[in-house]
């Protein structure tokens, strides 16, 4: 594989940065670990706050969905080659088995198709010692919005505000 180009490089260090400063990934505790050309490893470390059954201190399937849609959804930006926006359009996550209790959860995202208009992808929720049983696998379709289109929004909106 080729190094990656200078704006794949710009795009992956700002990702690293929004996702660690995402309000609700800080309050999670989600955190980048790695990203790569349509990759994005992202960790969930367990705490109190994720729990969602005190009796058994599992983590809530709540903050285990919103780690694999940020993993799904910034690795489909990381699969394109302009900086763009991606919202979700669809997710599904099969939940294979209970997350550990005071263990870190890893979630991983992979691009796998691009369109003109729809990025897929797919993801692995798993503790990183136990990759070969997983927690829950997920695919994922994002909207794929070209920078010409997100331009022609702001201006609209623009357009807009000075005419209030």
């Amino acid at each position: 594989m080729s190094e990656p180009n200078e704006l794949f490089k710009h795009t992956r260090t700002h990702i690293m940065e929004v996702v660690n400063n995402i309000p609700h990934c800080k309050q999670l505790g989600i955190k980048a670990v790695e990203a790569s050309p349509g990759c994005l490893k992202l960790a969930l470390i367990y705490s109190e706050k994720i729990i969602g059954n005190p009796d058994n201190k599992v983590v809530h399937g709540g903050a285990l969905t919103t780690l694999m849609d940020t993993a799904c959804g910034f690795a489909a930006v990381l699969g394109l080659n302009e900086p763009t926006i991606a919202p979700t359009l669809d997710l599904r996550i099969d939940y294979m088995r209970s997350a550990t209790p005071n263990k870190t959860i890893i979630g991983e995202a992979e691009v796998y198709r691009v369109t003109p208009s729809v990025i897929f992808t797919r993801g692995t929720a798993y503790h990183e010692d136990a990759i070969d049983k997983p927690i829950a696998h997920c695919t994922a379709s994002f909207m794929r919005i070209s920078p010409e289109a997100k331009a022609a929004e702001e201006e609209r909106k623009a357009k807009e505000q000075v005419g209030s």
